[in-house]
């Protein structure tokens, strides 16, 4: 039995490169790269994600970055290198929210987060995870005994993820209130 892929299977990969190539811009294909890159590439980078040209890459890399979409920043060897901004991921993640709850439901979900991050801060006696670790970090190098109890990671995780869900949602309903007041003042 051979262990080689049938010929028609072979070349999959580059078959669907082709399709997204004939179906997409060069500006769709860009676009889409750099919202899923949350670190600093160069456009040469994205251009070949994107299928492009690096200069092709750069115009739509530095067209984003005017509209917002896009943060740059000098690379250690003196190029311009790209990401996703924090804001647009904000706005785009508010957008959904208030897609899918409503602002009554979004204000009751606000005081359940908040509710749960006072009882971790009330629990551990501090008022992040981070500041948690550094404590207990602190405690086992003092080889002193804590007073909290011990954290493991999936709740650290657990905490954070509820602190950035609780920032996406009081941004959410900060929009939809935004909104309300541009709409009545028409």
């Amino acid at each position: 039995m051979s262990d080689q892929a049938p010929a028609e299977f072979a070349d999959i990969n580059e078959e669907v490169q082709e399709d997204w190539k004939e179906e997409t811009t060069p500006y769709e294909r860009v676009r889409h790269v750099i919202a899923h890159t949350y670190s600093l590439v160069s456009a040469d980078t994205v251009a070949e994600d994107a299928l492009t040209s690096p200069k092709t890459a750069r115009k739509h890399l530095n067209a984003l970055a005017d509209e917002g979409f896009v943060v740059t920043a000098t690379g250690e060897h003196g190029g311009t290198t790209y990401r996703r901004s924090p804001e647009s991921l904000v706005v785009e993640q508010a957008a959904d929210i208030l897609e899918h709850v409503s602002t009554d439901e979004l204000v009751t979900r606000i005081g359940e987060m908040r509710d749960q991050l006072n009882e971790y801060r009330s629990e551990y006696g501090v008022d992040s995870p981070e500041e948690l670790a550094v404590e207990q970090t602190n405690q086992t190098l003092e080889d002193r005994a804590s007073d909290q109890p011990e954290i493991d990671s999936e709740t650290i995780q657990e905490w954070q993820t509820l602190r950035r869900n609780l920032a996406f949602a009081n941004a959410a309903l900060s929009i939809a209130n935004a909104e309300r007041f541009v709409d009545s003042a028409h």
